[in-house]
């Protein structure tokens, strides 16, 4: 079994399912919200903009094109950089209007990978979160904490480019959503308990002599 393989195994027996994307109302337009508002911040401040939006009413794609600019920077200012973010939300706002059928309906992963890299804002790890948690196309998630985990517990490049690493994922796993969705998952897990940015607490210690 590969080493990739065996820590998601690992992880899963330590952790359990982990239910992502955490997110309130499980709707698909607030998946895409907070993949866009996480960005440069932590989590918890996208919860709070996230609770703004809600307590507002604008958890649509119609209601944030709708809202005046400033309005809506004001809602979502806990996530920071919130004239940017707003700009992002509104034309990814416009862009599922258009093409959210066609996304739902499209087997092309890449091509709709492509066409989400295209709108304002969108980078590759936005534009897969959106594949895989909105959208439930099978997709992996690089993020600094995958990037962690690869480099401290399966021998890997931290520093590969994006995609050369997301390959070196997809390739040692089945093309499942799920296991896709809950590897993800449970390295944020793994990295919140202990691969901390600084130094491994005892989880690490456990696994890191499993390959």
């Amino acid at each position: 079994m590969n080493s990739i393989r065996k820590l998601f195994d690992i992880l899963f027996d330590y952790y359990g399912p982990q239910h992502w994307w955490p997110c309130q109302t499980g709707a698909r337009w607030e998946i895409i919200t907070g993949a866009i508002l996480t960005q440069n911040t932590s989590w918890t401040n996208v919860e709070k903009a996230i609770g703004n939006l809600l307590s507002a009413g604008l958890m649509s794609p119609e209601s944030v094109l709708a809202t005046p600019d400033t309005e809506l920077q004001e809602l979502i200012r806990p996530a920071g950089f919130f004239k940017q973010k707003s700009a992002y939300l509104k034309a990814m706002a416009s862009f599922m209007l258009e093409r959210e059928l066609a996304f739902e309906q499209s087997a092309d992963v890449w091509a709709l990978r492509k066409e989400l890299l295209s709108v304002k804002g969108v980078g590759r790890e936005t534009a897969d979160s959106i594949l895989l948690y909105a959208f439930n196309k099978p997709i992996f998630v690089i993020d600094a904490y995958t990037r962690r985990v690869a480099e401290r517990h399966l021998h890997l490049d931290g520093t590969l480019h994006y995609d050369i690493l997301q390959k070196t994922f997809m390739d040692a796993l089945p093309p499942d959503v799920a296991i896709y969705n809950e590897y993800h998952a449970l390295i944020v897990a793994l990295c919140k308990e202990s691969c901390h940015k600084t130094a491994c607490g005892e989880i690490c210690k456990k696994i890191a002599n499993f390959s």
